[in-house]
């Protein structure tokens, strides 16, 4: 019998065996774990047996975690690390080098951006492209292109990449296509269906959603065939064609970049993923009927939100993904001072975070995108009075107040 993201989630420890009948998996602390003999040790050294070598590439609360993502996404594998952005740097360092070249969306959240530039410095070629159209991401590409990097939804301007175009386009050229699900999550959208062969997820964002925890993750969707990428390391070509990929990520990544996610982190994260579908389904509703309500609001200019029928994208977000997200961001007419406006939030939370039960709110600009410079913001789209909100699971009533009363206190 068929069964829900939520039933799963909530009985995947417990069906799995636990000691003592215990309902969740117990967080192990120990960094090294040892073998009743040396053969057994090399065994799991090897790959060749299941087992733990040392806490740096996992254990058994992340090795649980991992699981649980697996499940969600519907792939073959996954590896766990201390951070989103972690998750990120491992898979590049571990599956691109020198002289190859990566196609990514120009509206990458500031941070990812930043990394390529740090990508590009060592010697790999990077080009940034307006990911809404599959065209120019093709018209990007050259014979050294071994990767196209997008998210679903852009943190902060909303936009959808074209994911289906762009998944049929590197199946035909056998390119790494490698989705960022952290602004839909699981919950709303399966990369795996676009044609994704890894997909990334920031695990503190909306997955985990207390805002306790950091974490990122690597999944492989077992959609690439990884027998003809050449960048796998002959070590790492013993396996499985199919283990190939997210075993070099292990290794290479977060083995040798060292970004271990912990066991009270990891047990933190898996216990907030029970009610990952309750939470989505919540703080979409709220961020929706906000979206409406704010884009009819005098003192404010623009809502960038996809599930407005105005917004580019509306279609294929509507087409593609079971809601629209709980991330939006608005820009407010200029007789509205936007640091009075947040100044006078009383509810809504001034943070950089997002995908958090509580509602966010920052200046884009002048925090998270200040290192960017303004003529990189501007060809980005984000203008000086953007502000992010991320949409928690509050009672919605409550929420319309607080920027009810804000908005009229900042135009007055």
């Amino acid at each position: 019998m068929s069964q829900g993201i939520t039933t799963r989630l909530l009985h995947a420890d417990r069906l799995g065996g636990v000691e003592h009948g215990a309902t969740h998996k117990p967080i192990h602390t120990a960094a090294a774990f040892g073998y009743d003999t040396a053969a057994e040790l090399v065994a799991v050294f090897k790959g060749e047996q299941s087992g733990h070598v040392y806490a740096r590439q996992g254990n058994p609360t992340t090795a649980a975690l991992e699981q649980k993502i697996t499940m969600l996404e519907g792939g073959t594998g996954t590896v766990t690390f201390a951070t989103g952005m972690a998750a990120i740097a491992s898979l590049l360092v571990a599956l691109l080098k020198r002289d190859d070249h990566l196609v990514a969306s120009s509206f990458l959240f500031g941070n990812t951006s930043s990394l390529l530039q740090t990508i590009e410095r060592l010697g790999c070629a990077v080009s940034l492209v307006d990911a809404t159209d599959a065209a120019q991401v093709e018209q990007a590409l050259r014979p050294q292109t071994r990767m196209v990097f997008v998210e679903t939804i852009a943190n902060p301007g909303t936009q959808v990449a074209d994911l289906a175009a762009i998944g049929a386009l590197c199946s035909a050229r056998g390119l790494l296509y490698v989705v960022d699900n952290t602004m839909t999550t699981p919950c709303l959208f399966q990369p795996s269906a676009v044609g994704a062969g890894l997909v990334v997820n920031s695990l503190t964002k909306s997955i985990s959603g207390h805002g306790n925890a950091l974490g990122g993750a690597v999944t492989d969707t077992g959609r690439f065939d990884w027998s003809a990428y050449e960048n796998i390391l002959p070590p790492y070509r013993k396996q499985p064609p199919a283990a190939w990929g997210l075993l070099q990520v292990r290794k290479k990544g977060l083995r040798d970049v060292g970004a271990a996610l912990g066991g009270d982190a990891a047990h933190r994260i898996a216990v907030g993923a029970e009610t990952l579908a309750l939470r989505m389904e919540r703080a979409c509703g709220n961020a929706l009927q906000l979206a409406g309500w704010l884009a009819g609001r005098p003192e404010v200019a623009k809502v960038h939100y996809p599930g407005l029928a105005a917004h580019p994208q509306h279609a294929k977000a509507r087409d593609w993904f079971r809601a629209f997200g709980a991330l939006m961001s608005i820009e407010l007419r200029p007789a509205v001072d936007m640091y009075a406006f947040l100044d006078a939030l009383q509810l809504v939370i001034k943070s950089s975070h997002l995908g958090d039960n509580r509602t966010l709110a920052i200046p884009v600009a002048q925090t998270i995108f200040w290192e960017m410079g303004l003529e990189r913001r501007q060809a980005m789209g984000i203008d000086e009075s953007l502000i992010r909100l991320s949409i928690g699971i509050e009672d919605y009533a409550d929420l319309q107040a607080d920027f009810a009363q804000a908005l009229q206190r900042a135009a007055a």
